[in-house]
């Protein structure tokens, strides 16, 4: 069955209200493109663009609700982001090909640096690994983002902001190791330009932002924005782990986050493209900028 897609078929974002998630749909409704939000809560912003679906990755009975949502309009795209587990390469799986079957070909993946193809720590890099395999069959188009660590974890992740402005600290294994952060605006900037351009993409896109900076960085320029002192509490990967686990996060998962953040002690995410440049046509935002417009969270 050929499926003709019209500008007024919706494009879906899961994850709708999360840190990139929410940022997408707000660009996309700022351009007039119909966005279906899935979320657990099925809830979406008022805004005439955005139609809030409930969707549950461990609900399967949830999983049709956009295709429901968008009535007689197909589902022209998808952004998708990997619930919060480690073997998730099933479920991601299991819901591009049902999505295939109603007729959506589009799949933009929200990975991450570490993960290449086929990287088999998390889901995703499987995922991205099974979307290229479907692309070089035809089967569909895709594009897999790799963004670095955000700019925001800093201000929106409930446990640096807790830090930050009850202790004066930053907690991390990273040492002194350098990482170009990227602002999370810039990455869903990216995602919507490659969910509506017309060309598939069928590719990978390593996002980084201008400038290596440390820990340490962060907690100086955060200590000025605020006029107080904030150390960089230098962790090993043991305690960052176990940090993590005290804070609510599954075990095997604060395992893969403290091998990440040793990653970056080795200097293995030093990374430099002009990506974001080709991709928007400006220059990835400084950590400064977006850290002076969210400083108040700190206070």
């Amino acid at each position: 069955m050929a499926f003709v897609l019209s500008s007024r078929d919706p494009i879906l974002v899961l994850g709708g209200t999360g840190k990139i998630g929410k940022r997408i749909a707000d660009k996309l409704a700022s351009a007039a493109i119909p966005t279906l939000v899935a979320s657990r809560s099925g809830e979406a912003p008022s805004n005439q663009w955005l139609t809030g679906v409930k969707f549950d990755w461990f609900d399967k009975s949830t999983w049709e609700n956009p295709w429901k949502a968008a009535g007689e309009h197909a589902v022209r795209a998808v952004h998708i982001i990997a619930p919060l587990i480690v073997d998730s390469f099933d479920l991601m799986k299991d819901f591009v090909d049902m999505a295939l079957t109603k007729g959506t070909r589009r799949f933009i993946l929200q990975s991450g640096s570490p993960l290449e193809a086929g990287d088999d720590k998390l889901g995703m890099g499987l995922l991205h690994k099974y979307v290229r395999e479907l692309g070089t069959e035809g089967k569909a188009d895709w594009a897999a983002l790799r963004p670095t660590w955000f700019m925001e974890n800093f201000s929106e992740v409930q446990s640096h902001i807790d830090s930050i402005k009850n202790e004066r600290r930053i907690y991390s294994a990273t040492d002194r190791g350098q990482i170009p952060f990227v602002s999370a605006d810039d990455v869903a900037e990216c995602a919507v330009v490659l969910l509506t351009q017309p060309a598939p993409p069928h590719t990978e896109y390593l996002l980084v932002g201008p400038k290596h900076m440390t820990y340490d960085e962060v907690a100086q320029i955060i200590g000025e924005l605020v006029g107080k002192r904030i150390k960089h509490d230098h962790l090993t990967s043991q305690q960052f782990q176990d940090r993590m686990v005290s804070l609510g996060m599954p075990e095997d998962y604060a395992k893969v986050m403290a091998e990440y953040e040793h990653r970056i002690a080795l200097q293995k995410e030093r990374h430099s493209n002009e990506t974001i440049q080709n991709l928007l046509g400006r220059k990835p935002t400084c950590f400064r900028t977006v850290a002076e417009k969210v400083k108040e969270v700190w206070i």
